[in-house]
């Protein structure tokens, strides 16, 4: 069954693809029926029964992905049920609170059910680590951003929970900002060399320089560059680096970051850290589909 109007309608308020999210949940349903069929559930409910089901937090923690589990119930139930959200993507939620309601044929919830709990609980954990590390350097002017550092298939949904956890996506594709790395630069004869070639095939992107040292920092920002990467430098020397920069351009802390020396890294007076581990560590969190009644 195709997406509906109002489905699609929310995936697109939350700046994702409704054609590629149609296309992901297919994807990922058709793990859980090759055959087509829901052996359990089909042996189990009477065909045409209804019920009603609660998803409910097993945890505290920052809701992402709502508009996912309407999609999944589109394409198994086609429409056929009745979804009542009581909190939205990035809401602070607490244990035992009800995030969603839904009726509709008992058969197509329990066949939707883990689908659809894998994107919500995946997506919420990402959304809840990132509040974490938000929460962390409130105050300051740094903002926590994630990486390319994401499940394949999945990165748009991932910087999605990012953003529903408070941060901001760094790039989402190798094409649509550049990053001159040390191996970059080492290829092009120099950072100076390695800039002018991508400002010279890219003239209207941001262009990001990694630097190794606050003299490296210096050197990209004389070369042009809009962002600095200061990658594992010590607390001190990025406090350093921000000085002989002066604002000339972004800062963003990279590496050796952790949720204990967050906000230390913060008040160094950077623009951004860096968090590769918003995608690629974080933990579930825990949400349950519990049927209250059927008819």
């Amino acid at each position: 069954m195709p997406l509906g109007a109002a489905t699609a309608a929310h995936l697109q308020a939350a700046g994702l693809d409704p054609a590629a999210v149609e296309a992901l949940v297919a994807r990922a349903l058709a793990e859980d029926l090759p055959d087509g069929i829901d052996v359990t559930t089909v042996s189990t409910v009477p065909e045409g029964q209804q019920a009603t089901a609660d998803l409910v937090a097993r945890g505290d923690g920052i809701v992402a992905g709502l508009p996912l589990v309407e999609a999944v119930l589109d394409i198994v139930v086609g429409g056929s049920q009745h979804v009542a959200a009581h909190v939205a993507d990035g809401d602070r939620v607490q244990h035992g609170g009800v995030l969603m309601t839904v009726t509709g044929p008992a058969r197509g919830l329990l066949t939707a059910e883990r689908t659809a709990l894998n994107l919500l609980c995946h997506l919420s954990g990402i959304a809840t680590l990132t509040r974490r590390w938000v929460d962390a350097v409130e105050g300051t002017k740094a903002r926590i951003r994630d990486t390319r550092k994401t499940t394949p298939g999945l990165r748009a949904l991932e910087k999605y929970a990012v953003r529903c956890g408070g941060g901001v996506n760094h790039r989402m594709s190798l094409s649509d900002a550049a990053m001159v790395k040390d191996n970059h630069a080492l290829a092009a004869g120099g950072v100076a060399a390695a800039f002018r070639a991508v400002r010279a095939a890219a003239p209207d992107i941001d262009i990001e320089v990694e630097a190794d040292s606050v003299e490296d920092a210096v050197a990209a920002v004389e070369a042009g560059a809009d962002l600095v990467l200061l990658d594992n430098l010590p607390v001190e020397e990025m406090r350093r680096a921000v000085v002989a920069v002066a604002g000339r351009a972004r800062l963003e802390a990279s590496g050796g970051l952790r949720l204990d020396n967050a906000r230390a890294v913060a008040e160094t007076g950077v623009d951004f850290l860096s968090v590769g581990a918003l995608t690629h560590s974080a933990p579930v969190l825990d949400i349950a589909c519990d049927f209250r009644e059927t008819t």
